[in-house]
């Protein structure tokens, strides 16, 4: 199978052509979001590691990598959606502002009285799921979490640890997806979950809401460094959740002046790059054992409210194989001279290795590269949403050398 597969979403730039509003990212929103998660305990912003020496060896400005293996100690970003939505979900059940309920106060004796027993239920690969049963367990609720065929071990523990009831399925992820929502119809379980279909889309815009203080944090990140903005954003993409989520904050905050975006997805769970190729407007779905080492992109089936964002406003879609992400983690694991050392995952690395084949391909891929406008003054920003989730299967790729460049 080919290295890489690609597609020019001509549309996002087309200014006769007709977007969707968008919706749910306003600054009064982000801001709400943005004071939940900071009133969450331990909450630190995590940190935008500059690749100075890579940048130079690649031959463009700047190389952001931000690190969110540092997220609350849970090594992963998605306890910002799940904590966010939990918290707007109660906040609505209480009848009270997300302003009277930081996180202090929604643990309280008092909002357990009124709460009674609540319980959470969503499938996961692991780090959404952790997130979920962390919240879970700081409100002395109940969750329960399915997880997909193939789940890594350590990421199932670390999510019983948390006090879920947790079982590795015998299904695929989309297929979990739906034993999950079964469970919360039959028991009245509440389903926390990253990802929308039509009928369910107002927790999973909560989720992707929270995702945004990820950008918040940037964006006072560069301003204390008196950085311009990135020119090139790579962003993973499972359902979507994540990559429409930054990608709906961006074009709200610069409009037609915002970054390019390429998504990257891997070639066995392409189901953004499927929807971008049909060029029908429509979300189109990979069926299947989704068999991809990036275990929390093997999704077939896009986030209804994501795909519509994506579709509109992102620039670029790529399809990669395994070797595109493994090689991020090797880089990211062996940095140039003085630059930070960053431990990613697999889900974690592929936008910074899609980033340094193009870099180091250039002759090959120069169709691509003329399109993406990547020079001596491109600004590049990656984001790691993990860190080595599987301990294992990150050391088969760091150490022993699976799935190497060819």
């Amino acid at each position: 199978m080919e290295l890489l597969k690609w597609v020019h979403n001509n549309k996002s730039r087309d200014r006769n052509y007709k977007k969707e509003k968008l919706v749910g990212f306003e600054e009064k929103e982000m801001k709400e979001v943005y004071d939940f998660h900071k009133s969450l305990p331990g909450y630190k912003a995590t940190p935008l590691v500059e690749l100075d020496n890579l940048a130079k060896y690649y031959g463009v400005k700047k190389v952001w990598l931000k690190d969110e293996s540092k997220r609350f100690g849970l090594n992963a970003f998605k306890v910002l959606g799940g904590s966010y939505a939990i918290g707007k979900y109660l906040s609505q059940k209480l009848g009270k502002d997300m302003s009277e309920l930081p996180f202090n106060v929604l643990i309280s004796d008092e909002i357990k009285k009124q709460l009674g027993d609540v319980t959470f239920v969503t499938a996961t690969d692991g780090n959404h799921g952790r997130g979920v049963a962390w919240v879970a367990n700081k409100l002395r609720q109940k969750s329960v979490v399915y997880m997909p065929k193939g789940s890594a071990q350590m990421r199932f523990d670390a999510i019983a640890r948390e006090g879920a009831d947790v079982t590795i399925t015998d299904l695929n992820y989309d297929d979990a997806v739906r034993l999950a929502n079964k469970g919360a119809q039959e028991h009245g379980w509440i389903m926390v979950q990253d990802t929308a279909w039509d009928g369910y889309e107002e927790i999973p815009l909560w989720i992707m809401q929270g995702y945004s203080t990820i950008i918040n944090e940037i964006v006072e990140q560069l301003e204390a460094t008196k950085e311009e903005k990135p020119t090139h954003v790579f962003l993973q993409a499972g359902v979507g959740s994540f990559a429409g989520a930054v990608q709906g904050y961006l074009a709200h905050l610069y409009g037609d002046d915002r970054p390019i975006t390429i998504i990257c997805e891997p070639h066995g769970a392409n189901c953004i790059y499927k929807s971008m190729e049909a060029n029908d407007g429509k979300p189109h779905n990979v069926t299947g054992d989704l068999t991809t080492i990036m275990a929390g992109l093997a999704c077939g089936e896009p986030n209804t409210i994501s795909w519509k964002i994506l579709r509109d406003n992102s620039d670029f879609s790529v399809s990669c194989d395994d070797q595109v992400a493994a090689r991020g983690m090797r880089i990211l694991s062996s940095p140039l001279g003085t630059d930070t050392r960053v431990i990613s995952g697999e889900s974690g690395a592929v936008g910074l290795g899609l980033f340094s084949i193009l870099a180091e391909k250039k002759e090959e891929y120069a169709e691509l590269m003329k399109e993406l406008k990547i020079d001596e003054n491109s600004r590049i920003l990656c984001i790691s949403t993990e860190g080595d989730t599987d301990v294992e299967g990150y050391k088969n790729v760091v150490w022993n050398g699976a799935h190497p460049n060819k």
